[in-house]
């Protein structure tokens, strides 16, 4: 997940209950993983990264509610999959408003170990459109593992905000992921992208947009569009697994450049 150095860096500075013990590579790590999907436009002024804590699976890494181009290592906080601070000493320290979507992914998909959620800009129209989001991109094969659709009238009415702020919506978004897929669409919103790994969550993130991209000039140029294979993508997606290495690399240390 990180960048190989010559010699370890020590662990963040911080409290028990906090980033404490933490190599701050892997601190530094979710700090890159916000700034890379910012600068790559997933993310803008909003959305958020997670990465499920390596010394306790009951507990996720999250900044604390700034714009993800901002984010650095200071602002990192430690939350129990209730999406709750864990540390006393960090009370009161805002939020993200919709953290409940890491949580409960958490709960229920113990294989995920990393969450992003955005309002990726070419993949909002497949969530208000009867167009399938659909991989047509080797390096997108893992949507063929599907792209469900959130739909938050179902659970909320048809007076809400759209935004996931409660556990109860959170359990119900994580239900329509299900057990499989790797992106969750929502409707009027974005989506909610997960994997085995941060680095992998940032590619599916960013993959997800071009997939979206690429799909809507296809459907532009019209007539039937080739799309990949059941097979095609399941091979495609193991195989971007370990091809995610080489930007992982590049787009970290861009990111940590800054």
């Amino acid at each position: 997940m990180s960048a190989k150095t010559n010699s370890p860096r020590p662990a963040v500075a911080r409290r028990k209950g906090s980033v404490t013990g933490l190599d701050r590579e892997f601190v530094d790590d979710l700090v890159a993983a916000y700034r890379t999907l910012a600068s790559l436009n997933v993310l803008d002024a909003f959305g958020h990264v997670s990465v499920r804590d390596p010394r306790n699976p009951n507990q996720y890494l999250m900044s604390r509610s700034v714009a993800p181009e901002s984010v650095t290592a200071a602002d990192i906080l430690v939350l129990d999959l209730d999406s709750r601070i864990v540390d006393p000493e960090d009370e009161g320290k805002l939020l993200y408003r919709e953290r409940f979507i890491h949580g409960e992914i958490y709960k229920l998909r113990p294989d995920v170990n990393a969450v992003v959620h955005s309002h990726s800009p070419t993949v909002v129209p497949f969530t208000v459109t009867r167009a399938k989001l659909r991989p047509l991109l080797h390096n997108a094969g893992f949507l063929g593992f599907g792209a469900p659709l959130f739909e938050i009238r179902k659970y909320a009415g048809n007076a809400t905000d759209l935004l996931v702020e409660t556990p109860e919506l959170g359990k119900a978004l994580a239900r329509s992921l299900g057990k499989q897929a790797a992106v969750v669409l929502m409707r009027g919103h974005g989506d909610s992208v997960v994997g085995p790994t941060l680095r992998d969550a940032v590619f599916r993130a960013y993959y997800t947009e071009v997939n979206a991209r690429l799909q809507l000039q296809a459907i532009t140029i019209g007539g039937p569009i080739n799309f990949l294979t059941k097979q095609e993508a399941i091979t495609s997606s193991k195989a971007m697994l370990r091809a995610a290495a080489r930007p992982w690399a590049l787009w970290r240390a861009k990111a940590l450049s800054q």
